[in-house]
Formats: C-alpha cells, structure tokens, sequence
C-alpha cells in the first residue's frame, strides 16, 4: 500500500466497534418485537371502509379531528382517486349502522357529503397476509443468497444475506419500539430497503473481488479498506438523493404514505451502514483470500491465475 493510502481513514479498524453496536440493535429489536410486537395495520388486523364523496374538497385534518372528537380510534382518512372523494377506513367490525354513523358525524360538522359505499375485511384474510409477507420477506433473503453465491462466492453470499436481515430486523424493531402503524405499505418499504440495500453491498463486494486480483500487496484487511474507499462517495451520494427524495415524500407525502417513507429513510440509513460495515466485516470473520476469488486459469495454457480489470461503470463510480 502507498503511503497516501495508509494515510487514509481506517474503516476496518472500527470494525470490532460496529460489530458491538449491530449486535445490540439486532438483539434490541428482537426483544421488541418479542414483548412489544408490531402495532398491525388494518390491512392485517381487519377492518371496515367507508367512502364518501364531498361537494367540495374537503380538508382532511378537519375530517381527522371530526372523527377523533366523535371517540373514534385507529383510523385512516385519504383522498381516493379525487380530492372529493375521502375513504376512511376504521379498524373495528363491520356493521350496517357504522357507515351511517360515520356519515352522521361528517355531516353535523358542517359537511356536504354523501356514502358512496363501504366494506369489511376480516381477521382471516389479515392473518393470510402476516403469512404470505413474512414468506415474502424469506424468500426475496434466499433468492439473494443464490444470486450472490453464483455470481460471486459463497462468502460473499453469507456477506450480502446477513447485512439486508439486519437492516430489516433494525427497521421492524423501531416500528415495534414506537407502535407505528405496520401496513401493507410499510411492508413494500422493507422489499424497497432490501433491494437498495443489495445493490450498495453488490457495488462494495464487487470492487473487494476485483482489488483482491488486482492489488498483489497488502492483507485482506488493507484490500477491503482500499475497496471501501474506492466506493464510499458512490454510496454517500446515492444514499444523499435518495434521503432527499424520502425527505420530500415524509414532509409532503400526505399521511397515505408517511409510514412508507419513515421506514425508507431508516432503512437507508441503515442499510448505507450496514454495506460499509457488516458486509465487509464478515467478509474479514470468514477469512476471505485471494485464494477465495482467483480466476482458474485456462486448460493447456499453463498459466496461473487471470487478472481481471474492474469493470468500467464500477471505475466511474
């Protein structure tokens, strides 16, 4: 290693330090989702719909605080296709006066609005999506165990899994500690933060396999620091925007998808973290070596190892 590359910042060297902080967060959160549990949804827990339609646009913090006045609890009010059009959907039993009640409350405040229909969605098809999510969540974590496995090695693998359930586990554990909504949105969010959060390690893992043919000097650990470097103004500029993005959607969103973009913006954060550290820690735990990632040299040419040049989109970065 150069003297200008000893000079830089030792990511690695904090690596027993982060090792420490991601285990007490995954162990937190586990003991949080044990006692405290996730506050579902009424996607997942049932519950009833109304929609109404208003002469005019109504103000929906109006109608929010209408509704919590009348002792309603738990409930979502958005715009459904138009501004006139206001679904309210409340997480208790469906019954044929609770339209007509909503409808009732609306309308003593001043509203000029009118039922256009509502509907019941029961336990049994909440408890079929808690199955069907959670097997989504495993499957889309073994899919890119394979993927990674084959197109890298098999430690790199185990490198990429272990970091996007840690960056999940993390996400679930806030949304037990504070009780936040947990619906079909913030499920989507958790597949989004596993798909950014791959595509940071893929980046990482990428350059860490190509410097280890490459760089003829220097440990593992001095490779993996030199490889972090070479992406760390990649990661920090893709995680800027997206945060910016998230940001806006938070803000200005409107409550339909303010859940949606809380989970993101803590999934980037952590899933940027976890890229730099719990992947290449790993990397370091399992012993990777050049031995792990030589090219196998050509039958008949009597030659050793390839060396193989870093893609071209990756020196860009």
């Amino acid at each position: 290693m150069s003297d200008d590359q000893k000079q830089k910042f030792d990511f690695m060297g904090f690596r027993k330090f982060a090792s420490v902080i991601s285990i007490i967060l995954v162990v937190a959160s586990i003991v949080l989702l044990g006692i405290r549990g996730l506050n579902f949804g009424m996607d997942f827990t049932g519950g009833t719909s109304v929609e109404l339609e208003y002469a005019q646009a109504p103000q929906l913090d109006e109608v929010r605080s209408t509704l919590t006045e009348a002792g309603y609890e738990q409930f979502v009010v958005q715009n459904f296709g138009a501004d006139t059009i206001v679904l309210v959907r409340l997480n208790e039993s469906g019954n044929d006066q609770l339209a007509q009640e909503i409808v009732s409350v609306l309308t003593q405040n001043g509203g000029d609005l009118k039922l256009i229909g509502s509907e019941f969605v029961g336990s049994q098809v909440g408890d079929e999506l808690k199955e069907n999510s959670g097997l989504a969540l495993l499957i889309a974590l073994a899919v890119v165990l394979i993927y990674v496995g084959m197109r890298f090695q098999f430690k790199f693998g185990i490198a990429s899994v272990v970091p996007l359930a840690h960056d999940v586990i993390i996400v679930l554990g806030i949304f037990a500690l504070f009780q936040w909504t947990f619906d079909l949105t913030v499920l989507a969010a958790l597949l989004a933060i596993i798909g950014y959060s791959l595509n940071d390690t893929i980046v990482v893992a990428d350059r860490i396999r190509e410097n280890f043919r490459k760089m003829r000097v220097g440990e593992s650990w001095d490779i993996i620091n030199e490889s972090i470097h070479q992406t760390i103004a990649r990661t920090i500029n893709t995680s800027g925007t997206t945060l910016v993005v998230l940001l806006a959607l938070y803000f200005f969103g409107g409550e339909a998808i303010n859940k949606f973009a809380l989970a993101l913006i803590i999934g980037v954060v952590v899933g940027t973290y976890s890229s730099i550290y719990v992947s290449a820690n790993l990397l370091m735990v399992m012993g990777v070596s050049r031995e792990d990632l030589m090219v196998p040299a050509k039958e008949g040419t009597g030659e050793g190892e390839e060396e193989e040049q870093p893609p071209e989109w990756l020196d860009r970065m």
